[in-house]
């Protein structure tokens, strides 16, 4: 095995710890982070969605085809019930209208590489999952500021416009140049995609390590409650995913992708939206950096859970 390879495979395999270890050292010792400034956000966010265009490929679209009624089905579940569920448990929480805001800005983004990822350790349908995640990015300009708007239009100010254009310039120019270069350059491309994941981990914690430490003590206070609130939307999220998935009698690998696809987030996008769609809300940064950490976490036990399905499949 390449030497690339390697570094890849042992990001993909330890994502979550890595993570983790880095937003528990951001949250408990914040003055080891503060150096990465708060700007750098758009700019790490652009560099892993640019390794996203890497690794697409025209196939990738070509699922809306030859595969309509699984990418509908993918993109109606992702932004109808990751969004009710976000507003759903902020109030059933009582959160203020900054952790709302955050929250629900999680649940309006599209799902993130992670979920490609973590397809694949699941033994899913990665190209299902890739679609998917294509697809939704594609339509996030238009309907993530669209159904932000619309679920907190009566308690905070939603900057719909700003939204619109960051999720152009952080999301799909990267994306499009990354894709672009994959096509004239693929020999090239090939060579070093293998060292994506361990750029999009690098970047990841990075983020996270940013909005935690910047915002160490805000996490001390209400730590708890946005905790209880991630977890409950990723979990959810999951369990609807595989649920619909059930109901539409796909096969158990499109399960996997459907499920895995609907309960992880593109947490990083959330977290730069909520920067400049709410710069006045400090703490609706907050939830989107808990759920890089989260799910990065709960995926890879998902993925454990989820290969053992299959084996007892196969028996």
């Amino acid at each position: 095995m390449k030497i690339t390879e390697k570094i890849g495979e042992f990001f993909c395999r330890f994502m979550a710890l890595i993570v983790l270890a880095v937003a528990a050292l951001a949250l408990f010792i914040p003055q080891s982070s503060l150096w990465i400034d708060t700007s750098w956000v758009n700019y790490l966010l652009m560099v892993i969605m640019f390794g996203m265009g890497l690794t697409m490929k025209p196939r990738d679209f070509a699922l809306v085809i030859t595969r309509p009624k699984e990418i509908i089905i993918g993109c109606a579940a992702q932004f109808i019930i990751m969004p009710l569920l976000a507003f759903g448990l902020s109030y059933a929480f009582n959160l203020d209208p900054a952790l709302t805001a955050g929250v629900v800005l999680v649940g309006t983004c599209p799902g993130g590489t992670s979920s490609n990822v973590i397809t694949y350790f699941s033994n899913g349908d990665v190209a299902l999952s890739v679609g998917m995640t294509s697809v939704n990015t594609l339509l996030a300009p238009l309907l993530t500021p669209a159904i932000t708007w619309l679920l907190l239009r009566t308690s905070v100010a939603v900057d719909v416009w700003s939204m619109f254009r960051s999720i152009i310039s952080v999301i799909l120019i990267p994306i499009a140049l990354g894709f672009l270069i994959n096509k004239l350059f693929s020999k090239f491309t090939q060579k070093i995609v293998a060292l994506l994941p361990a750029v999009s981990t690098v970047g990841i914690c990075m983020i996270a390590a940013t909005v935690v430490s910047h915002n160490a003590e805000k996490i001390y206070t209400s730590g708890a409650v946005v905790l209880a609130v991630v977890i409950l939307h990723n979990l959810l999220g999951y369990g609807c995913g595989f649920g619909i998935g059930k109901l539409f009698r796909m096969t158990p690998e499109k399960t996997k992708a459907l499920s895995i696809e609907v309960g992880m987030q593109n947490s990083g996008l959330a977290t730069s939206l909520a920067s400049s769609a709410f710069s006045s809300l400090a703490m609706a940064t907050v939830p989107g950096a808990v759920f890089s950490v989260w799910h990065n976490i709960s995926g890879a036990i998902l993925a454990a859970f989820y290969r053992r399905w299959n084996s007892k499949n196969q028996r």
